[in-house]
């Protein structure tokens, strides 16, 4: 199911996300439902507040793969990069935002299992930004300027 992207404004979007603690069927769906959303949106990432839940996950699809971080964490961050941005959740806009150029991540999947993972490039940036979400930070927080995205 596609779910509604909510908006710049949402008071969700500014919102501290909780841990997941059930790892069940009704977290499925919603990953499930958020992966429609994102691949409708044609995004690189979308994290569960963006789509009215406040909890700890979110997904990331580029170049590397397809990722559903839940209850992610950053062990290391490394390096610099300024990169533009966007967001489905500030629509029409961009901006240039330093991020890490480097980073590792332990998270858990669907099922509660726990990994880790290393990114790099523009995948660090997208894990970086999701992760955002899940503290109540926007891209626009960070970004050196915010203008109307190019088409």
């Amino acid at each position: 199911m596609i779910l509604d992207i909510v908006q710049v404004g949402d008071p969700v979007l500014r919102k501290k996300c909780t841990p997941v603690t059930k790892f069940d069927g009704e977290l499925w769906k919603l990953l499930d439902d958020m992966k429609e959303t994102l691949k409708k949106a044609e995004g690189a990432g979308l994290a569960a507040p963006q789509v009215g839940v406040p909890i700890r996950a979110v997904l990331v699809d580029v170049d590397e793969g397809f990722f559903e971080l839940i209850n992610p964490i950053f062990v290391w961050q490394k390096g610099e990069q300024y990169g533009v941005e966007g967001c489905l959740s500030v629509r029409g806009k961009a901006g240039d935002v330093l991020r890490p150029n480097k980073v590792k991540v332990i998270f858990q999947d669907r099922n509660g299992n726990k990994y880790s993972l290393v990114a790099r490039d523009f995948f660090a940036r997208a894990v970086c930004h999701e992760m955002d979400h899940l503290d109540g930070i926007l891209y626009t927080d960070k970004a050196r300027d915010v203008r109307k995205a190019e088409d």
